[in-house]
């Protein structure tokens, strides 16, 4: 016993010995783990598991998958609201800029078609309190309240001012979609002070670039399918060539210069401030514009029923529309022009292109629908373009 005891105080010293500080310090050697693979998005969530009050968020991109409504008439994906998620179908749309869709107390017939966002379900809702009311250009409106809540987009998620609308035009009624998904500048947003997705999205470092970039596609070219927006990323697979940048005149729409249109090559005279518009289905122009274009296609007319409608024959022509923006010309095939037959037996179709918005033409799907469009949210706002590849 006593040989233990004092084998034990040995041991005790020695280890106290040791341990005691080294006025010289000490030094561990790391050695590297050849095996180790980057994964910041992994480290993230594991920190965001020990550290919950951080949520850290990773710059990301987020694919929406669109569906077409037939013929190419608009174009609608899915977006997740709140925990757990309540999913609703949403018109993505660069004319515009808030976020809304019915809540579950609106008792409306157009609300009741249509999924309605119930706030009480959701344990990352918060209240606002703000009312917000909206129009549009076909004379539909909205209304209701504000509230914000996590908003995931692909992948990308943020909390984000939403509106909950009590109230919505009869138009509504009949659309595919629960309601819209502004991707406007914020200086358009209903209630001012309010900040975009991309707003929110960009100061969170949720996204890895600060842009949202649009694939559009044609029945008449691919049937229609696939799709896509893409928040935070450029896709160099869906177009041809190399993006022109074109700069934002003026914040709000995503207004840029028009310097010129053409057909088939042939200069029209004519150019103009404009917006590229998901939200809206045809190219509108001014009306001089409409006539110098349409004057140089064999049957076109004006209609003073239907405006201006073009033979149904253009789905098969090869000829072109062109409009200048920046250093290029972006075309519309003559195909597109005759976008959907009157159903009269005239033989004639209604014109991928009217007239009307003398001041601010629109760039609306069909032109889209064949150039693909990069909504630059940079310093200097721009829109990157370039010709789709099929």
């Amino acid at each position: 016993m006593k040989i233990t005891a004092f084998l034990t105080l040995a041991a005790a010293v020695l280890a106290l010995t040791e341990a005691a500080p080294n006025p010289n310090g000490h030094s561990v050697p790391l050695t590297r783990n050849p095996h180790f693979k980057h994964n910041t998005k992994a480290q993230i969530a594991k920190l965001n598991k020990r550290y919950p009050s951080l949520n850290i968020l990773a710059a990301s991109t987020g694919k929406v998958p669109l569906t077409n409504v037939n013929p190419d008439l608009e174009y609608y994906g899915s977006v997740s609201i709140g925990s757990p998620a309540q999913v609703v179908k949403l018109d993505f749309d660069t004319g515009s800029s808030d976020i809304w869709f019915p809540s579950s107390t609106c008792a409306t017939a157009a609300c009741k078609k249509h999924t309605r966002f119930n706030s009480v379900k959701s344990s990352t809702y918060k209240k606002d309190g703000r009312s917000w009311n909206i129009a549009y250009g076909d004379g539909s409106t909205a209304s209701g309240i504000l509230g914000s809540d996590i908003v995931n987009v692909g992948g990308v998620s943020v909390r984000q001012t939403i509106g909950l609308a009590t109230q919505e035009s009869s138009q509504f009624a009949t659309s595919p979609e629960d309601g819209l998904f502004g991707l406007g500048f914020n200086t358009i947003e209903s209630v001012s002070g309010v900040k975009t997705f991309m707003d929110n999205a960009i100061a969170a470092g949720a996204v890895a670039k600060p842009v949202v970039s649009v694939f559009l596609p044609s029945v008449r070219r691919n049937g229609g399918v696939g799709g896509e927006y893409l928040f935070g990323g450029i896709d160099s697979t869906k177009y041809t060539g190399s993006l022109t940048y074109v700069p934002v005149t003026k914040q709000g729409y995503w207004q840029i210069h028009i310097a010129g249109a053409s057909v088939n090559g042939v200069s029209v005279g004519q150019s103009s401030e404009g917006i590229i518009d998901t939200g809206t289905t045809l190219v509108i122009v001014g009306d001089a514009a409409a006539k110098a274009i349409h004057s140089k296609i064999k049957g076109a007319k004006n209609d003073p029923n239907n405006g201006w409608v073009v033979p149904c024959t253009l789905k098969t022509s090869t000829g072109n529309v062109g409009f200048k923006l920046g250093s290029a010309t972006f075309n519309v095939p003559f195909a597109d022009l005759a976008y959907e037959d009157l159903g009269d037996g005239s033989g004639n179709c209604f014109s991928g292109i009217q007239g009307g918005q003398d001041d601010l033409w629109i760039l609306g799907d069909v032109f889209i629908k064949n150039n693909y469009c990069v909504f630059s949210h940079t310093a200097s706002p721009s829109i990157g373009i370039a010709p789709l590849k099929y």
